[in-house]
């Protein structure tokens, strides 16, 4: 687990009891520099001068989603030179929903695979700060036009929940990519189907 930067970031940040709103597209955080020092995920390297796709595709963990994002239509998008921050659930998330939800969820790639991204960069430091100024959680708004929630658990762990109320923990922090930011996570966060919450990002 990759909690040098949280927990740095967490000292300093004082974080309310109170929800705040979704918050907007883009991100203010300026882009890395990339001779940063990735994690690594399962021993495969992450390289910060390489797209988001580009890692996940080398990430021994990472088929299924990489999948998803190729049957969506999203390879251009995690390829291009627009900034975005992507919940990538590992290969054994995706097994713990079954067999039938995994194909049902493949089926519908365009929307679920959409639901896994935002516009914008946003790191362990970007998101504490985020979740301190609006009172404790921060909603973002994904390429699917649903809402992502992030809060903390514990002192220095941010939780994430989707529209459903199922919650996934960061398991790797913090991968810098030329095109954005990749935290790796251990469930799979889907769209609901209910009317869409207000982002506050």
């Amino acid at each position: 687990m990759h909690h040098l930067a949280i927990a740095a970031a967490a000292t300093a940040i004082f974080v309310g009891a109170g929800t705040g709103a979704v918050t907007s597209l883009n991100s203010t955080s300026p882009a890395p520099v990339l001779d940063v020092a990735n994690p690594m995920i399962a021993g495969a390297a992450m390289l910060p001068s390489e797209s988001i796709l580009a890692n996940a595709s080398k990430s021994p963990e990472h088929a299924t989603f990489v999948s998803e994002m190729k049957t969506a239509g999203l390879s251009d998008t995690l390829s291009g030179n627009g900034e975005f921050t992507v919940f990538a659930p590992t290969d054994t998330a995706y097994a713990a929903l079954g067999k039938d939800k995994t194909v049902a969820m493949m089926k519908a790639a365009h929307k679920n695979a959409r639901y896994l991204v935002v516009k914008g960069r946003y790191d362990s430091t970007r998101l504490l700060q985020l979740i301190n100024e609006q009172g404790g959680s921060v909603k973002l708004r994904t390429l699917e036009g649903g809402v992502i929630t992030a809060s903390l658990n514990g002192p220095t762990n941010i939780l994430l929940m989707d529209e459903n109320g199922t919650m996934a923990d960061i398991a790797i922090y913090d991968i810098q990519q030329k095109n954005g930011v990749t935290q790796v996570i251990d469930r799979v966060l889907m769209p609901g189907k209910d009317a869409r919450q207000v982002a506050e990002r």
